[in-house]
C-alpha cells in the first residue's frame, strides 16, 4: 500500500502534464479566488443552458462557487478545487462575507487525461447551510446533493439540500459530487481576514468584512431580483443591466492554474 502511494507521488512530481502541479500549492491569492468565482458566476448565469441555475439562485439559502475543479490522474483519478461560500441573510437582505472551502474527491480506476471544471453549488435548505459549519463533511452523506437540471425548463421536482451545476471542457463528460468532501480552509480565512475565525463567525456572526468580497456578493444579491429566464438583447443595443451584459458575452474557456490544495485533499481513502 505504501509502495503504491510512493509510486503515485513520484509519478505526480516526475511526469509533467499528467497531473497539475498547482494542485499541491498553497501559493494562491485568496482575492484571486474570489475574483475568479465572480467570473464563473458571470459566465454560467448568462448561458441559456443554465436557466435553472438562475432560478435556484433567486431562492438560495447559500452559494458555493469553485472557479476551478481539476480532475484527472494516472491509476487514481482525483478531483479538487478551492472556492468560497456565502449565505443569504433574509433580515439584512444581503449575502454574508465569504468563507473559504476546498472540494476534494477521489475515484479509482485507470484514467488518463484530465478535466477542468467550474462548479456552482446552491444550498437550498437551512440544513445545507448548517452543514457548512462542520470541519469536514461529505456531500450526499451529511446533506443530500443532486445535479441541477441543464437546458431549458426543469424536468422534475428536486428536493436535495444542495444542487450542483458544473461547466467543463475536457475528456470527462460529467462530474458527480456525490461523496465529495468539503473542508473548511482556516488558512485562507485567516490570510484573507487577518485573524483566526471559523465560518460561523464570518457568515452568521459577521465579525469581519473585506471590501474584496463586495462585488461578488452584490452580483448574487442582484440576481435574486432578476427574471429567472434570460432576456435576449436586440443586435447593436447596449445592455440595460449588468446581467443582460453577461448574457451577450461569449463563454470563455476554463483555464487551469490555481487550486490551493495540498495532497491531503486528494487522498484515496478506499485504497
Amino acid at each position: 500500500m505504501k509502495k503504491f502511494a510512493l509510486l503515485f507521488l513520484l509519478f505526480v512530481w516526475v511526469v509533467p502534464g499528467m497531473v497539475q502541479a498547482q494542485l499541491f500549492s498553497r501559493e494562491v491569492d485568496p482575492q484571486q479566488v474570489i475574483d475568479d468565482s465572480r467570473k464563473t458566476l458571470e459566465e454560467m448565469v448568462r448561458h441559456p443552458d443554465y436557466e435553472a441555475l438562475v432560478a435556484d439562485l433567486q431562492t438560495a439559502k447559500g452559494v458555493l462557487i469553485f472557479p476551478r475543479v481539476v480532475r484527472g490522474g494516472f491509476f487514481v483519478g482525483g478531483s479538487g478545487g478551492l472556492g468560497v461560500f456565502m449565505a443569504w441573510d433574509e433580515a439584512r437582505g444581503d449575502y454574508s462575507p465569504v468563507a473559504f472551502y476546498s472540494l476534494g474527491s477521489v475515484s479509482l480506476g485507470i484514467q488518463f487525461g484530465g478535466e477542468v471544471a467550474e462548479v456552482i453549488i446552491v444550498a437550498r435548505t437551512q440544513n445545507a447551510v448548517d452543514s457548512m459549519f462542520a470541519n469536514v463533511f461529505r456531500l450526499g452523506g451529511d446533506a443530500s446533493v443532486a445535479a441541477g437540471p441543464v437546458g431549458a425548463g426543469r424536468s422534475a421536482t428536486i428536493t436535495a439540500d444542495f444542487l450542483s451545476y458544473a461547466r467543463s471542457q475536457g475528456a470527462f463528460l460529467g462530474m458527480s459530487l456525490e461523496g465529495s468532501r468539503l473542508r473548511i480552509r482556516d488558512d485562507f480565512n485567516e490570510a484573507f481576514y487577518g485573524q483566526k475565525l471559523r465560518p460561523v463567525h464570518i457568515i452568521e456572526g459577521r465579525q469581519v468584512d473585506n471590501p474584496g468580497t463586495h462585488a461578488l456578493r452584490e452580483d448574487l444579491a442582484r440576481l435574486r431580483a432578476q427574471p429567472a429566464a434570460p432576456q435576449p438583447a436586440a443586435p447593436m443595443q447596449a445592455p440595460q443591466t449588468e446581467r443582460e451584459g453577461w448574457l451577450q458575452q461569449q463563454p470563455q474557456p476554463v483555464e487551469p492554474g490555481t487550486g490551493g490544495l495540498t495532497i491531503e485533499e486528494l487522498e484515496a481513502e478506499s485504497i
